[in-house]
């Protein structure tokens, strides 16, 4: 077969409706900048059949829409260009092509791996709890949409965090009181993104009354959210300078209530101490996404598994998880359902744990016995005596 195999075949699967995806894949050149993977896939727009083009660089993706011969040409010009393998789905047939530099190109066709799907199943965006072209004032504000509710290319990547935040937030709802103002502190808020996201889902999405706290230690970052936050108008949302452990939920009423604490990134045993305060609390909801993670690849010792920690970098991702571990047995001794979920795909962030905790409201004596034995049976397997997060709730 000849180079133009490609345009042969994808020409024939737009004129017969059977195309389905093309994916083009091994950069013939990775330079600094270079575009490392496109992805292609059929919508409709107006009702006018329309394609898809979605090229990767880096953690950024860059989206283009276009017509069935600007398609043909684009790759064209792509394939044995700049890529080297092409992956043609379609109805009928499945297409890999394969070109390398001063070698021929092999083309291998195998059943249809994929069932059909009409234009209308193609157009089925994700729908997100915070939709793409309608104008957002918080995305706005910050720099990830544009004033017509487009996603900045480049941040395309935060809109997909901060909607997937956003799900994990829905989904917790229902165990937070159904009526009356919701109690939230937010501890190390940063930038703020999440913080005012949340906000955004609970009082414009979800039209609850919120009584939100943004605490963070960087006072030109917490002014920056507090005019933010002015600026938009946010109803019982604010943003303190202050230290974790010195917090008092006082500030929302007398008796301190906090239904929902969150956690997102703070660093080392930062977050153990936000666990500790909502542990104390006896929060009904707990969300927190780890960051860096110290203290037990510090302390663990050496005949600890030496298969794994005797390499250094291996010894750092068994200390962060049995860390995560650890956590989310002691919630469960402390009154918690506990998951620990994938926040975010591994491609955005390698910070892609999410501890959720939800505080059970029914006495579990013989249950309590059990996860007490298996949180110091993990504490003994790591060799493991007190560490940050029991010693912040004695």
């Amino acid at each position: 077969m000849t180079m133009d195999s490609l345009v042969s075949l994808l020409a024939q699967s737009l004129n017969a409706n059977t195309f389905q995806r093309l994916i083009l894949s091994q950069p013939l050149q990775a330079t600094p900048g270079s575009v490392q993977k496109v992805t292609v896939r059929p919508i409709e727009i107006s009702g006018v059949a329309t394609y898809h083009w979605s090229a990767r660089i880096g953690t950024q993706e860059k989206h283009e829409n276009l017509t069935a011969e600007q398609f043909r040409l684009r790759a064209k010009a792509t394939f044995g260009q700049a890529f080297g393998d092409a992956h043609l789905f379609t109805q009928e047939a499945d297409f890999t092509l394969r070109k390398r530099p001063r070698g021929p190109l092999k083309v291998k066709r195998a059943p249809s791996s994929r069932a059909p799907q009409s234009l209308a199943d193609h157009n089925r965006e994700k729908q997100y709890l915070i939709p793409v072209g309608k104008p957002c004032p918080f995305l706005i504000e910050v720099g990830i949409m544009m004033s017509d509710g487009k996603v900045r290319p480049a941040m395309y990547h935060k809109f997909r965090q901060i909607n997937r935040y956003l799900e994990f937030v829905d989904d917790i709802l229902q165990y937070l009181p159904a009526e009356g103002t919701l109690n939230v502190v937010d501890f190390g808020c940063g930038k703020s993104y999440l913080t005012f996201a949340l906000h955004h889902l609970l009082t414009k999405i979800r039209n609850r009354t919120v009584s939100i706290v943004g605490l963070d230690l960087k006072e030109d970052v917490i002014d920056d959210c507090t005019q933010i936050a002015k600026r938009l108008s946010c109803q019982g949302l604010r943003f303190e300078v202050g230290r974790i452990e010195s917090f008092q939920p006082d500030v929302f009423d007398p008796s301190g209530t906090v239904h929902l604490t969150v956690s997102l990134h703070a660093c080392d045993t930062a977050t153990d101490d936000a666990l500790a305060a909502a542990i104390r609390w006896q929060s009904d909801a707990i969300l927190a996404v780890p960051c860096c993670q110290h203290e037990l690849n510090e302390s663990l010792r050496r005949d600890v598994m030496p298969g794994i920690t005797g390499f250094g970098i291996l010894r750092d991702r068994f200390a962060s998880m049995a860390t995560d571990a650890l956590r989310a047995k002691l919630l469960e001794v402390k009154g918690y359902k506990t998951q620990i979920l994938e926040f975010i795909d591994l491609e955005h962030t390698p910070k892609n744990i999410l501890l959720r905790g939800i505080r059970r409201k029914v006495a579990d004596p013989d249950g309590d016995s059990y996860r007490i034995a298996a949180f110091e049976k993990l504490k003994a397997d790591l060799q493991l005596g007190t560490w940050r997060l029991e010693q912040a709730l004695t």
